[in-house]
């Protein structure tokens, strides 16, 4: 799974989130990206079996796709509220969380997880 495919799947998951749906338009908005863009990310999330979708219609994540989102979205936001902690604005904390889901590895993200909640060592 690219990075990219990851970040697709987790616009569609917080599409369905935030609106209770997700079309090819919006995930396209969201990204800052054309809709021929979206709809080869989307032919590629199909075939991986995360993602269904009715012709031209909206989107949903397979039980699979679903639970695969959460984590990606999880990993963002504990991510994000991290650099908040350390004082880092939210514009820029949701950027770099952005960029540093994707690289960290379980390892890192474990310890974030416990240094956040508070259970450091």
């Amino acid at each position: 799974m690219t990075q990219s495919l990851e970040d697709y799947l987790e616009r569609i998951h917080i599409l369905l989130e935030e609106q209770g749906r997700a079309r090819i338009r919006d995930v396209a908005e969201g990204l800052c990206v054309t809709m021929p863009s979206v709809n080869r990310a989307v032919a590629e999330l199909k075939k991986l079996g995360l993602v269904e979708q009715q012709p031209y219609g909206t989107l949903k994540l397979t039980a699979e796709g679903m639970e695969l989102s959460d984590q990606i979205h999880e990993r963002h936001n504990l991510l994000r509220r991290f650099l908040c902690k350390l004082g880092v604005s939210e514009e820029v904390a949701e950027r770099d969380a952005c960029r540093m889901e994707h690289i960290l590895s379980a390892e890192t993200f474990a310890k974030i997880r416990q240094f956040t909640r508070g259970k450091r060592g």
